[in-house]
């Protein structure tokens, strides 16, 4: 389904890109913009070789970079982050409110801390199938954040907009 419509600033980066690639680091500053959150970034992944590379942009350079500088091999992250099992099973994607808070079932607090950092964050799933293309995350730093239900419908509508661009971007990548 690609119909639906989003935004405006998310729309008008769909329009204005044709290259998937440009269209989703085009994405990233206007989702933030949308749901007012410091950083996005998408792990944009081959589900059939576990090769990734993540895009990211955030509101000012204080807060972590988890760009990679290029295609890199997946770790199994499931082992340790619930979240990324939950992905790789195409689970509903997770709003989680606050990080410090939110129990085991949801994330390892630990592994969050240590890997990126945030409060607040969507842990949203790209993917049919069975198969996981991406995951896009906008986040907060430094506080909660009660998650709302158009940024949920905003997320939800997205997801599915982002998928055939993930699926384009990964296969011209050839990884």
């Amino acid at each position: 389904m690609t119909d639906v419509t989003l935004p405006e600033p998310l729309e008008a980066v769909f329009a204005a890109h044709t290259d998937p690639y440009a269209l989703l680091v085009g994405i990233l500053p206007a989702v933030c913009e949308v749901l007012q959150s410091d950083r996005c970034f998408l792990h944009l992944r081959n589900p059939h070789t576990r090769i990734y590379r993540n895009l990211c942009w955030r509101n000012v350079p204080d807060i972590p970079d988890t760009s990679t500088s290029g295609w890199e091999p997946e770790e199994q992250w499931e082992k340790d982050d619930p979240m990324f099992a939950a992905a790789l099973r195409l689970a509903p994607s997770i709003f989680v409110e606050d990080v410090e808070t939110a129990g085991p079932e949801v994330l390892n607090v630990e592994f969050e801390r240590q890997n990126f950092g945030h409060r607040a964050l969507i842990h949203a799933h790209v993917g049919q199938d069975g198969l996981m293309w991406a995951v896009l995350q906008p986040c907060l730093f430094g506080r909660p954040r009660q998650w709302s239900e158009t940024d949920r419908a905003v997320i939800n509508a997205l997801t599915q907009r982002l998928l055939p661009v993930a699926i384009a971007a990964v296969e011209a990548a050839g990884v």
